[in-house]
Order: C-alpha cells, then sequence, then structure tokens
C-alpha cells in the first residue's frame, strides 16, 4: 500500500494531487495550517475513496514544524512512500520594500521547507531503494517576477541537484513547472484571471496527470502542457534582456 505525504493538501494543486492518489487507493497525510479545513477535506477523502487519511497541522514557516512533519518523512513505521512539497503563496511585496518579511516568509515556507522535507524524505526513501519526490516549482522560475520568480528558480534547481544526489537510488525526483492552472492561488495571489489569455491556462487535474505520467518516465522537470513546453523552450533561449521585458509586462496584469 503506497502513502503520500502532501503539503498545502487542502487546496489548489495540493489537493488534486490528494484527490489523485486517493482515486488510485493509495493512503495519504495531509500537511496544513488550518485543522479544521485539514478534518473536512481528510472526511471526503476517507468518505468519497475509502482510504486512510492522516492529517498533520503544521506552519511550514515555523522550522519546529518543518522538523515535526520531517520525522514522519523519516520514519521506519508506516513509511512515506511519495512527498508532494507544494505549500505555497504568491508575493506581491516588492524587492525594495523597507518590510521584507513577506519575502522571509516565503523563502521559509518555499525554500528552507522543500530543502528539509526534501532530505529527510530523500534520505529514508534512498535507504529502502523506492520512493518519489515531487516539488511544486513554477514556470515563473524562468522569468523574472520577483522574489517567487527566483525562490522558484531555486526549487527547480534544487530538484535537480537532488536528482543527481539520489541518481541511481530507485528513488525519483521530478519538479513540477506549472504555468497559469485554474485554482484558488491566483485569486489569493491577487492576479486576475481575465488579465491571462484563456488558452495559457490548464486545468489542475490535467496538471496533476501528466506530472505523474512525467514522473513514471523518469523525467526530472515536468512542464505540463504543449504549449507552455513550447514557451519555456523560447524563455530557455531568449536574450535574459528580453526576459526582463516581458516579466515586467506580466507583473503589470496583478491586480492592485
Amino acid at each position: 500500500m503506497v502513502t503520500a505525504l502532501v503539503t498545502g493538501g487542502t487546496s489548489g494543486i495540493g489537493a488534486a494531487f490528494a484527490r489523485t492518489f486517493a482515486e488510485r487507493g493509495d493512503n495519504l497525510v495531509l500537511v496544513a495550517r488550518d485543522q479544521a479545513r485539514l478534518d473536512e477535506t481528510a472526511a471526503s477523502l476517507r468518505h468519497a475513496f475509502g482510504v486512510e487519511v492522516e492529517t498533520v497541522s503544521a506552519d511550514l514557516a515555523n522550522r519546529d514544524d518543518v522538523v515535526r512533519v520531517a520525522d514522519i518523512l523519516g520514519r521506519a513505521d508506516a513509511p512515506i512512500d511519495v512527498l508532494v512539497n507544494n505549500a505555497g503563496f504568491g508575493i506581491h511585496t516588492p524587492l525594495l520594500a523597507e518590510d521584507t518579511t513577506p519575502h522571509e516568509l516565503a523563502l521559509n515556507v518555499m525554500g528552507r521547507a522543500v530543502l528539509m522535507l526534501g532530505a529527510a524524505a530523500g534520505r529514508s526513501m534512498r535507504s529502502r531503494g523506492t520512493g518519489t519526490i515531487i516539488n511544486i516549482s513554477s514556470t515563473a522560475g524562468y522569468i523574472t517576477m520577483g522574489s517567487y520568480s527566483a525562490i522558484k528558480a531555486w526549487v527547480t534547481s534544487y530538484t535537480e541537484g537532488l536528482a543527481v544526489e539520489l541518481a541511481g537510488s530507485g528513488v525519483q525526483v521530478t519538479a513540477l513547472c506549472p504555468g497559469w492552472v485554474h485554482t484558488e492561488f491566483h485569486e489569493r495571489a491577487g492576479i486576475r484571471e481575465s488579465s491571462i489569455p484563456g488558452f495559457l491556462w490548464i486545468d489542475v487535474d490535467e496538471l496533476v496527470a501528466e506530472c505523474l505520467s512525467d514522473v513514471a518516465k523518469g523525467k526530472v522537470i515536468s512542464i505540463p502542457s504543449a504549449r507552455f513546453k513550447f514557451l519555456m523552450l523560447f524563455a530557455r533561449h531568449l536574450p535574459r534582456s528580453t526576459i526582463r521585458a516581458i516579466s515586467g509586462r506580466i507583473s503589470s496584469s496583478r491586480a492592485h
């Protein structure tokens, strides 16, 4: 029986991964801050799919809470077979803001927690010779929209480095780099959906299905949809000055 641990597992991409795993009959460990929402999500998945769902209330900006989750990933009894490092949020704060707290919080949740949980899972899975680590990055990491882009660029590079260290161990490591996905993430981030061309949006369940297909093929970087594969091919080869100009145009689409 496979057990998957999903951070940020009660909403957006994390919830879609949790639902997909439950549909396959996999047991779950869901990590999020809101215990009430965790309980509601767990009850719904248990009822719909008859799987076991463990919940962990944790704030991944808090290092002690990250350590608690890392301990779960390292346990020998009831081992975790799949880790989805999904917890995250958008960042509006300018890089020049006097208050850098939002950036520090983002680095803790989408940087430090990913590092610590990936390390804990990687050690445990390597010792068993099997396992999967999926880090949710973003196509934003290929452009230059403030600290969110910088952090997601790190997540992708970190994932590649972790894949190098775990090569030949039986552990698959993949960075999922989505573009615009129909979830509540963009509403929370203050991005007007109407400002983004319709053809650029992807359904969240299609996103998860394509990612898991790429994982099964052993791909280290998963960029769902042919249109975003094409766009990121251009992004990797365009002059950086052009990328910065495009990034400025995209940033202007955010709601104020």
